[in-house]
């Protein structure tokens, strides 16, 4: 009996040691990506005034035509920061740090490709390429979530959690789905000066401590959500929060620098892949609320004019309509990042609903 009881005590305090290394590293993660982010930020938007003047996005308000030669493509910063500090704190052993680093730099390749061609010949690649390009990268990691990481086919639902059906195959092409949506999400929202990626950041705390739960086994227990083994993604989140608080600080209104589409698709791409990988993609549609409403904004205007010849807004994305109802850029941006924030608290309770 006193073995038994050993044996216990050494399990527990073992568990003890993972979590607490663990959630050390995702914080350690966090400030040194932070430190970084503001140590070379200057220096960075230094050479994108020089190399990366991007005119103002069209379809946007006459305003931001004060916005044309603003430096972009501050994307290619964010993913430096992420892989830099991801050699320094995250399990390089664990195949799906890889698979998630992979997702970040495919889908911000595209997103440079993308920005590259706007800046150098005023003209993004066509909708076509660029959409043809998102499948192929997002099939890539999907494939890899499935048989290189071992990611479990079934489909989670957080309200009804004893119906998990198993999908097999059909999780690639879903899994694809969730990283071209979002990421296409992300890049629509970012529109105002910190708009998307202040609403990126607490979506990253929520998934990092989603992906940490889901990551050890009580845990994972006591919530009755499926262990996912993807604790290590939690070292990941804090990287991610703390880069996006410190791009924040260049890109709060008035913006020093645009994440552009290469970070834009990066971000969205590397979120929907933590949502997949703690198998709780579903939640991101609560979490990322703000995302979704940007996109069917865009989706009701076009549909709207294309068979009824009248808009629903005054101008979509929906954040655009506000602006031209007379309301000031930071109010804008603070009150969708207040709504993303409760939403991704809401998104944490559903956790230990049943």
């Amino acid at each position: 009996m006193l073995y038994h009881l050993s044996q216990m005590l050494q399990q527990q305090f073992t568990l003890l040691n993972v979590v607490h290394y663990v959630s050390f590293r995702a914080l350690a993660a966090l400030l040194s990506s932070l430190f970084f982010s503001l140590w070379w930020g200057d220096r960075f938007i230094e050479h994108s005034q020089r190399l990366f003047r991007s005119k103002a996005r069209d379809w946007t308000p006459e305003a931001h035509r004060a916005k044309d030669d603003m430096p972009t493509m501050g994307g290619i910063f964010i993913i430096f920061i992420v892989l830099l500090n991801s050699l320094l704190w995250c399990n390089l052993a664990q195949v799906q740090v890889w698979l998630a680093l992979a997702c970040l730099i495919g889908f911000g390749a595209i997103g440079c490709w993308d920005d590259w061609g706007k800046i150098r010949h005023n003209k993004g690649i066509s909708a076509r390429a660029k959409f043809i390009s998102q499948w192929g990268v997002a099939a890539a990691i999907a494939l890899g979530l499935v048989y290189l990481n071992g990611t479990d086919t079934s489909l989670v639902f957080p309200f009804f959690k004893s119906f998990n059906p198993d999908i097999g195959f059909l999780f690639v092409p879903w899994a694809m789905f969730v990283m071209v949506a979002l990421s296409n999400a992300v890049n629509l929202t970012d529109g105002l000066d910190g708009l998307a990626i202040g609403s990126l950041i607490p979506n990253f705390a929520t998934f990092a401590m989603i992906c940490y739960l889901a990551g050890h086994y009580q845990f994972a227990q006591y919530l009755h959500i499926p262990f996912a083994d993807s604790a290590e993604l939690a070292v990941l989140g804090g990287i991610l929060v703390g880069t996006s608080l410190g791009f924040l600080w260049y890109n709060t209104y008035p913006a020093q620098i645009f994440m552009g589409d290469v970070g834009a698709l990066a971000l969205g791409g590397i979120l929907a892949f933590m949502g997949l990988a703690c198998k709780q993609e579903i939640l991101l549609v609560l979490s990322g609320g703000l995302f979704v409403i940007e996109t069917v904004s865009v989706m009701l205007q076009v549909f709207s004019f294309r068979y009824w010849g009248k808009r629903i807004f005054k101008m979509a994305p929906i954040h655009h309509h506000f602006e031209l109802l007379g309301w000031p850029e930071s109010k804008i941006t603070a009150r969708f990042g207040i709504i993303s924030f409760v939403l991704c608290l809401l998104t944490l309770m559903t956790l230990k609903l049943r």
